[in-house]
């Protein structure tokens, strides 16, 4: 059985490592140490984590103060109160002004399945895409998490980070290199293109498997920044397969989907078909159900490919 990593796990050892190297890094939660994985950071720099309590608004107050300061923060939260609650600040306070805040939600998408729509962040990405100055990553595994931390923190800028809890396997070679905006190619093919980013990212791997033993080449791209995004990876795809799938953790409204097709539409225009939640709020239940229940999984990505190139499943 493949093993899986919990991507925080990933973040807090990059974290508490580059807190050793730099005394310029500090952490600001919202009263989610535990959920933030923040433990053992809390441990080991005590005057460098601060817990504003469940006061998302002030805690980007707080880092962009910090950041103002000299300090480099990574504000962590539950991404759908970090995102929500605080959008006007994180606007205001931190874009506009394009200060060097790192936000970081986390357990995002519908990871807090059993805890229902009030918790499950389905619309952060489209928000946020929505800001001047924000850069947004959604890493696919521990390696690529680790390697996006590291590079936020030495990015002057503001930055969100969106980690899962759901546990995924290594998606990556040990030789890959995160790159802001750049896509990651994570297997060869000419007769259809899968992207994707975050935890779905494994799907699309087996989707591809489940392609290949039908004789079709799916190429699968790892779209890990969704701003800004690696236009000429989409319109390679575009160009050189026969149409593009994506799928996300997200609703289909303003998120991967849209950034993809916003650039084919205007410059290459190629059939797609986009996956994730159809405009609905989710129900409640744990989160592997949930993707099972949306079809995002490597099956519901095999059948939305084969039925875009005219394929019976």
């Amino acid at each position: 059985m493949t093993q899986r990593y919990d991507c925080r796990d990933a973040f807090e050892d990059t974290l508490r490592e580059l807190a050793g190297q730099d005394a310029r890094i500090v952490a600001i939660v919202n009263d989610s140490v535990g959920s933030s994985k923040l433990t053992q950071f809390k441990e080991q720099y005590p005057q460098r984590l601060v817990n504003v309590g469940i006061a998302e608004q002030n805690m980007i107050g707080v880092g962009a103060g910090l950041a103002n300061g000299g300090l480099i923060p990574f504000v962590c939260g539950a991404t759908p109160f970090l995102t929500g609650r605080a959008l006007e600040q994180i606007k205001s306070d931190i874009a506009y002004s394009n200060t060097n805040v790192k936000l970081c939600g986390m357990s995002s998408g519908m990871a807090y399945g059993e805890l229902g729509p009030t918790h499950h962040s389905i619309e952060d990405m489209a928000w946020l895409r929505a800001i001047a100055n924000l850069t947004i990553i959604v890493p696919a595994d521990s390696l690529e998490t680790e390697q996006a931390v590291q590079t936020a923190a030495a990015t002057v800028g503001p930055m969100f980070l969106r980690i899962s809890r759901l546990p995924v396997p290594i998606v990556h070679t040990g030789d890959y290199r995160f790159e802001i905006g750049k896509a990651a190619r994570l297997r060869e093919g000419s007769d259809i293109t899968l992207i994707t980013n975050g935890v779905l990212v494994s799907c699309a791997l087996e989707a591809a498997e489940l392609l290949a033993a039908r004789g079709i080449q799916a190429r699968v791209l790892n779209m890990s920044t969704i701003r800004p995004l690696d236009r000429e990876a989409v319109l390679a795809a575009a160009s050189e397969t026969g149409g593009i799938v994506t799928a996300e953790e997200h609703t289909i409204f303003g998120g991967l989907g849209s950034a993809v097709a916003e650039v084919t539409a205007t410059t290459h225009p190629v059939p797609m078909r986009i996956l994730g939640v159809p405009g609905t709020f989710a129900p409640t239940g744990p989160a592997a159900w949930l993707l099972q229940y949306f079809g995002l999984t490597a099956q519901g990505i095999f059948d939305a490919a084969l039925e875009l190139i005219g394929v019976k499943v």
